[in-house]
């Protein structure tokens, strides 16, 4: 068996992990901190232990009047003593199972709390965690510790702790009755117990280390259905016909989890064919010994089949306690990951003597601020700059220059490796992060709304508005007349994303939400860039009440927005190079000159020519026609010099 054994332990070295002679990190500090979440539900598991007492005392009871029945009863014919030891058999039996029954109770309720308390703990944490670590961290991964580990962990809860007293008590209480019995069989029986620690050890190392790789597998499998399932995502495997790459993605995926699963399934398996085995040949052992002693007239029948009673209970403890040791081991893995993201600690702390603020003048000040998302590589660099209450400053730069990195210190989305951001002339790490956010409105390009109603989608910036100030809020946004045309109104269903809704719906709807909040300081990712000219019309109409007698920070995309800013700022390669009106910074000649000609400069020629198109409609000698391609058909002399006058003039 000893050979046996080893050779299965080289397969396993061989077959699944590199190294299974790393010590699983079970600590003291880890053991107790475990214990500890049973704390708040003391008095839940003073029941349990009490009940699982109980049953572990009155188990002994029928194998000891089957002692009787045989020994007093049949030996004696007296069929009143077989009656009163059945029932009374009976009668126990149905007292454990109802013990039983209120136990389990007791401790799913106890485990169910628990794991409700780790689990909400936990999304506490990640909330609490600023923009880089969902940066840096796949949704999958996140969705399965906050799901799949905090789930594993459970039986630990509901059955591991629990169990492993039960099997004490059980074992405890079985020993001694056995002993008092004949003390020649109880060590026979107890002499093969030894024989299961030494491999349970081993088998324990094999699965804690598959357990971890699952668990990472597992991660992977549920990020490739949140990408690939998702409305995003289903629309890009869609367009670009993968999805016979994306199934053959997922179906290796799925072979390794399980795969994995099966490995660590059957780790152990020939460690408990073992236990199973000599808990056949104890029995065995103890009817051939036993039945000599009866034999010699010191024991009795009644005895021997009382005591394969308690042997047979006390194997099953045994083996229980044993698969508990290597359950346990599993679960740490989970454990070491559950706690992983309890310990995280966010980069954007609060101060203790943070203060709450009221209504803020809208003063934004930036002092040689620098910023980076990973060291040594600068994304922000000696950025200054003062917004004045109720200015509006558009921040114009090449694409990764830094402008929205700007806009999330304001809110403390994230905070500055150095210099500081004033809001007020306070430094807003002074401010608590509540009452300083509540006072910001963001409208992102990329507008996100939730799966649920316009109406919970609106009210999401303010959840105590009254009807009328959310259907004020969407009037001066553009949107109430179109909210009214839906069958649904305000009560209809957006759709994973804002599915169902256009681009431009969407903005104006997070315009509404963002008005409705009524903040004081405003950061606007200009969205008018990609939608059609009635919904840009639309959206500029709602923007206008938005930024009214607000401080506002605009990412800018039109010209138009440029030409409103109060002042503009110039951002390359994380620098403020330039800062003026739109007709300074032309004047200078320099970056700001070059995005204009490059960007701006092509939407007035467009916006010129369509106006003079239009005004010169019943002019067929002026008339500028649709040109087909392939055909050379040169524009009018006269309006070609009309749109570079107009062009020059708007610079």
């Amino acid at each position: 068996m000893h050979m046996g054994m080893g050779g299965w332990h080289r397969s396993l070295r061989h077959g699944f992990a590199d190294d299974l002679d790393v010590k699983p990190t079970v600590t003291k500090e880890m053991l107790l901190r475990i214990l500890g979440y049973f704390k708040p539900h003391w008095k839940l598991m003073v029941l349990v232990f009490i009940c699982v007492g109980a049953s572990s005392l009155l188990g002994l009871i029928p194998p000891l009047l089957t002692r009787a029945i045989i020994d007093d009863a049949l030996m004696n014919k007296n069929f009143r003593l077989l009656t009163l030891y059945t029932l009374g058999s009976i009668g126990v039996s149905f007292l454990i199972s109802l013990i039983g029954v209120a136990e389990s109770y007791l401790n799913t309720l106890v485990s169910k709390r628990i794991i409700l308390d780790i689990r909400n703990a936990m999304y506490g944490v990640l909330q609490r965690m600023p923009l880089k670590f969902f940066s840096n961290t796949r949704t999958g991964d996140i969705i399965s510790r906050i799901n799949n580990d905090v789930s594993g962990v459970e039986s630990v809860f509901q059955r591991t702790i629990v169990t492993t007293v039960q099997n004490v008590l059980v074992i405890g209480f079985t020993v001694a009755a056995i002993f008092a019995m004949d003390w020649r069989l109880s060590i026979l029986g107890l002499c093969m117990i030894p024989t299961f620690i030494v491999p349970t050890r081993r088998v324990g190392k094999a699965r804690w280390d598959i357990a971890k790789i699952t668990h990472e597998k597992l991660a992977e499998l549920n990020q490739i259905i949140q990408e690939t399932l998702g409305v995003a995502g289903a629309v890009l495997v869609k367009i670009f016909t993968r999805e016979d790459d994306q199934r053959e993605k997922f179906i290796n995926a799925s072979k390794e989890v399980v795969q994995l699963q099966i490995k660590e399934a059957l780790v152990g398996r020939w460690f408990f064919m073992f236990v199973r085995t000599f808990s056949a040949i104890g029995p065995a052992l103890i009817y051939f010994y036993g039945g000599y002693l009866v034999i010699r007239g010191e024991l009795t029948v009644g005895t021997i089949v009382a005591f394969i009673n308690l042997l047979n209970r006390l194997f099953g403890p045994v083996t229980s306690l044993f698969n508990i040791h290597v359950e346990v081991t599993r679960s740490l893995a989970l454990f070491e990951r559950v706690f992983e993201y309890l310990d995280l600690q966010p980069e954007v702390l609060e101060a203790p003597d943070a203060v709450s603020i009221g209504e803020l003048k809208g003063e934004i000040e930036f002092e040689r601020v620098n910023f980076s998302y990973k060291p040594g590589q600068p994304v922000l660099k000696d950025v200054s700059f003062t917004v004045e209450p109720g200015q509006m400053v558009a921040l114009v730069g090449p694409s990764g220059a830094g402008k929205t990195t700007i806009t999330y210190l304001v809110p403390r989305l994230y905070d500055p490796d150095s210099g500081v951001v004033k809001i007020d002339g306070i430094d807003v790490k002074k401010i608590s992060l509540k009452s300083l956010r509540q006072q910001i409105g963001i409208v992102t390009q990329d507008t996100f709304l939730f799966n649920t109603t316009i109406r919970e989608n609106i009210l999401f910036g303010r959840k105590d508005a009254t009807e009328e100030e959310m259907i004020e809020a969407c009037k001066a946004a553009q949107i109430h007349d179109f909210i009214m045309s839906l069958e649904n109104g305000y009560d209809t269903l957006v759709g994973e994303r804002g599915i169902k809704l256009s681009g431009g719906e969407k903005q104006r709807i997070a315009i509404a939400r963002a008005i409705l909040r009524d903040p004081r300081i405003i950061i606007l990712d200009e969205a008018t860039s990609s939608l059609d000219s009635h919904s840009e019309a639309l959206i500029k109409a709602a923007i206008a009440p938005l930024l009214a007698n607000r401080t506002s920070l605009v990412i800018a995309h039109r010209l138009s927005t440029v030409l409103a800013a109060d002042k503009i700022l110039v951002v390359e390669d994380g620098r403020i190079v330039e800062s003026g009106t739109h007709h300074e910074l032309l004047a200078k000649g320099g970056l700001y000159r070059r995005l204009y000609d490059e960007q701006f400069r092509p939407e007035i020629q467009n916006r010129r020519l369509q106006s003079i198109n239009s005004e010169n409609l019943d002019m067929p000698e002026t008339r500028v026609r649709h040109i087909e391609p392939g055909i050379n058909e040169p524009f009018p002399a006269r309006l070609i010099q009309q749109i570079h006058w107009n062009a020059n003039s708007e610079g």
